[in-house]
């Protein structure tokens, strides 16, 4: 039997705390910083307690944004984030669903040598082929465009693979019980495998909305229109305006407003993470 030690308990109430502080203590920052105005950061020191220009500075940021650095409102810019970001993530869990069930449930020659195809592209992310990719994009006069934006990123080979491992996981007793009672492929993939899915398809939401959501470098090679940037564009921009000093207080509320949509994702698919893993116990 395990002996209770009240020291151990408060070591690791201690050890808990001080681990979501260092992890909280830069976001904090971040949000008193947009507190305050632009002559707080001439000295060069951070203030640590809230300031008094908080709806000036967040209305600043979300109505007009900032011209100097070519920065669009960022109400524009958090729009174009968010299409792309579900764009690419509806994208990547449909191709990759579809794929892995084909590679399991169908007898196709040379179904094993596509997956292994699929996953050695896994070597070759964007930015090993960002060359030929916007070679293309640009042949199709995709630039400046959602479909620009999100296509060439919706291909997922982990996701394929994680879904084909689990897909081989659900006993073959439940393909003869849906082929008896008359279902098709389509029909089994919807009644049976997606409600067994929801825990792979929350995890795998959150992953790739935060993937899509952070990207950067795609997003700056094929836009040069303000009505389609980014929010990551948006923070690069204003950060490196070339003609004077950064804004920081402008900066830190674009920040950590563009950190909203993400941790909103991340607590609504925590709940249905955690509902698919106790329909699944059941």
């Amino acid at each position: 039997m395990v002996e209770n030690r009240p020291w151990a308990n408060i070591l690791a109430h201690l050890l808990l705390i001080s681990g979501v502080a260092l992890v909280a203590f830069p976001i904090y920052v971040a949000l008193i910083a947009s507190t305050h105005p632009a002559g707080s950061f001439v000295s060069g020191s951070m203030p640590l307690l809230p300031g008094g220009h908080f709806w000036e500075n967040y209305t600043t940021v979300i109505q007009e944004g900032r011209s100097r650095a070519g920065t669009p409102p960022i109400g524009l810019m958090l729009w174009n984030s968010l299409l792309m970001a579900l764009a690419i993530t509806l994208g990547k869990l449909a191709v990759s669903l579809l794929s892995a069930f084909a590679i399991v449930y169908f007898r196709f020659r040379f179904r094993m040598v596509f997956f292994w195809l699929i996953f050695l592209t896994l070597m070759l992310p964007v930015e090993v082929r960002i060359v030929p990719t916007f070679q293309v994009v640009a042949n199709l006069n995709l630039l400046n465009s959602f479909a620009g934006l999100s296509i060439p990123l919706i291909a997922s080979a982990t996701a394929t693979f994680l879904f084909r491992q689990f897909f081989m996981t659900v006993p073959e007793e439940m393909l003869e019980a849906a082929r008896v009672d008359g279902a098709g492929p389509f029909k089994f993939l919807k009644d049976i495998l997606l409600p067994l899915s929801i825990t792979n398809i929350a995890a795998l939401f959150v992953i790739m909305f935060i993937y899509g959501w952070n990207q950067y470098l795609w997003p700056l090679l094929i836009t040069t229109d303000q009505s389609y940037y980014t929010i990551v564009m948006g923070i690069q921009r204003m950060v490196t305006a070339g003609d004077s000093e950064p804004l920081w207080h402008l900066v830190m509320a674009t920040v950590i407003l563009a950190a909203l949509p993400p941790t909103l994702v991340i607590l609504l698919m925590q709940r249905l993470f955690v509902k698919g893993l106790t329909e699944t116990e059941k």
